[in-house]
């Protein structure tokens, strides 16, 4: 870490990184990204079947994902509703709700928690340093309305068959004229 005085205010230690492009800034956790390979193989296995339960097993087999991995993501998921528990020796795993109504938000949400950049977002107060003095405090909120909105703008029924969600989708007159032709 090393100190600089500048126009954000006096002796703030930032660290020292020379090339912070190798960093990746935003990057969903491991466990969201198999929340949402697990409820997309629960939808295909749903149709398939004509709507009978899963079991963690078989969705472990069925993605690749490590049996733990998928008790602990289901168990999350059915805390907040995604999916819907059966218990019994005939039990498993359906989806709560359809594909389709699923925004990505919400399973991040089910996962990791609210979404969340900075310590600050949405009024949260004492996780950051240089709180009192920020120049920027507040207005982080922005910038994370915005991500949250692109992300609940999404369901997984648009991940599912790969298509650019409308809510990402750029109009033709918008482009340039070399890429719109």
């Amino acid at each position: 870490m090393s100190s600089k005085q500048d126009q954000c205010g006096p002796n703030i230690s930032v660290p020292d990184i020379t090339d912070f492009r190798d960093c990746a800034m935003l990057r969903l956790s491991r466990l969201t990204d198999y929340a949402v390979v697990v409820l997309i193989c629960l939808a295909e296995r749903e149709r398939a079947s004509g709507g009978e339960i899963e079991t963690a097993p078989r969705i472990a087999v069925a993605t690749g994902v490590p049996e733990p991995t998928v008790a602990k993501v289901l168990k999350a998921l059915g805390a907040a509703g995604l999916v819907a528990s059966h218990r019994g020796a005939r039990g498993g795993y359906r989806l709560g709700r359809p594909l389709g109504t699923i925004s990505v938000a919400d399973v991040i949400a089910a996962i990791d928690g609210p979404i969340a950049l900075t310590a600050c977002v949405d009024g949260g107060a004492g996780g950051c340093e240089v709180e009192r003095m920020c120049a920027v405090k507040g207005r982080w909120d922005l910038v994370n309305g915005a991500i949250r909105g692109a992300l609940s703008a999404i369901s997984l029924a648009e991940m599912r068959v790969a298509q650019v969600p409308p809510a990402l989708r750029v109009p033709a007159a918008a482009l340039p004229q070399a890429i719109a032709e």
